[in-house]
């Protein structure tokens, strides 16, 4: 893994507070806070609401953006991401992406209102306080 890329990984690990945007039906952005953890690839994963404002705006228009990182006004490092989300309902993805805190919110990983958001990122920007402009990670054969 490159350095860039293990900087990214670093700050998904763990399961962190993102905001994250779709856009609406009428071509506007809505932006809301999410819980998100990424895997090795830098894949996005977040458990949401089948029936969810969220997922009927990805049926329309995938294209997603998330920022993260930032915890307080001083903030060291955070990410601008842009990707495009896929929603999946198969029981091995819910499993996988199941973990304590949704137990107040579904009843298990076999709720049938509980659907997974997996964005693949193409485009990640690392930004520092003390640097003028990130560091940018693009996905091979990403856009943009």
């Amino acid at each position: 893994m490159s350095d860039l890329k293990e900087k990214i990984h670093a700050k998904m690990t763990d399961h962190t507070l993102a905001s994250f945007a779709t856009v609406t039906e009428d071509g506007a952005p809505w932006v809301r806070y999410v819980v998100i953890k990424a895997d090795a690839q830098l894949n996005i994963w977040l458990a949401t609401f089948k029936n969810s404002r969220k997922i009927k705006h990805i049926v329309k228009n995938p294209e997603v953006h998330l920022v993260l990182g930032a915890t307080d006004m001083a903030a060291a490092s955070w990410l601008q991401i842009q990707g495009r989300a896929a929603i999946l309902e198969d029981a091995e993805t819910k499993k996988a992406v199941w973990y304590d805190m949704l137990e107040p919110v579904f009843k298990s990983p076999e709720d049938p209102n509980l659907v997974v958001c997996k964005v693949t990122p193409y485009r990640i920007e690392y930004y520092a306080m003390n640097k003028p402009s990130p560091e940018v990670w693009k996905a091979q054969g990403g856009s943009s």
